[in-house]
């Protein structure tokens, strides 16, 4: 099997083109996580405790 240096160059373009569109895709997602996390944390915290009452303010526990 007779490789040529064309196909060679083309085929180490494409791996380090699609290593670069992998890298980018990873990326995007951990700053998507990053938003929904934020989100969430904002939604937890915006939320009133229970302080009190009956309801929500006791844990009852048995060993």
């Amino acid at each position: 099997m007779d490789i040529s240096p064309a196909a060679l160059v083309n085929a180490t373009l494409q791996m380090k083109q699609s290593q670069v569109a992998e890298t980018a895709q990873v990326l995007v997602l951990k700053k998507a996580m990053d938003i929904q996390a934020t989100g969430a944390l904002a939604m937890l915290q915006a939320l009133p405790l229970a302080t009190s009452g009956n309801l929500g303010t006791q844990v009852n526990t048995l060993a």
